[in-house]
């Protein structure tokens, strides 16, 4: 078909709007960065699964415990039945001194002694908004799921991600959460070991 030179003129410059804008959309909303396990982890649906404290690496006051609310509700939609969340007095964060890795130590010693099969870790590593205009919200997560039968790390997963500067913080956490346990799944049969 053929197009006058004006008419062709206006159809490249809309493509190449287009492609701008799509390219421009496609660059902000990946404001991301993850990586995972290259293997998900498989566990069943009624498989005891502990879920242990997110320490807190940030200057923000329970951040930690702020992750581990998103990661528990993220874990119980994505099916998990013998979710049980290890005892408050095994929190690490408090406002003197962090014995974060005691305190993780002591909270997988109670999964285990709880005979629970796989332990669900992790820490913050960023939990704020950014300074500036826009007041962006940003986060960096990172999960990890051990199996406490063979003391094994089977699945593991690091992301950051920042918002728009009218999301909520908790939003933008949920959505990594979800990303970065994209990589658990929840079988309704027996487990598959990896």
């Amino acid at each position: 078909m053929y197009f006058p030179t004006n008419w062709a003129s206006f159809f490249n410059r809309r493509r190449f709007m287009v492609t701008a804008l799509a390219t421009t959309l496609t660059v902000l909303a990946g404001c991301a960065v993850t990586q995972r396990s290259a293997q998900p982890v498989r566990i069943a649906m009624t498989d005891k699964v502990a879920l242990l404290p997110i320490v807190n690496h940030t200057d923000v006051p329970q951040a930690g415990l702020r992750a581990e609310a998103i990661a528990e509700a993220t874990l119980r939609a994505k099916g998990l039945r013998q979710l049980v969340v290890y005892p408050p007095n095994l929190n690490p964060e408090t406002l003197f001194e962090p014995g974060e890795r005691k305190a993780l130590a002591e909270a997988e010693k109670w999964a285990r002694a709880q005979g629970m099969r796989y332990a669900v870790y992790g820490a913050v590593d960023e939990w704020r908004y950014k300074v500036g205009v826009d007041g962006e919200p940003a986060v960096g997560l990172v999960f990890q799921v051990k199996d406490l039968q063979s003391s094994e790390v089977v699945y593991s997963a690091s992301g950051g991600k920042s918002g728009w500067s009218r999301e909520a913080l908790s939003a933008v956490a949920q959505k990594l959460s979800i990303e970065l346990m994209s990589g658990i799944q929840v079988d309704a049969g027996r487990a598959v070991k990896p």
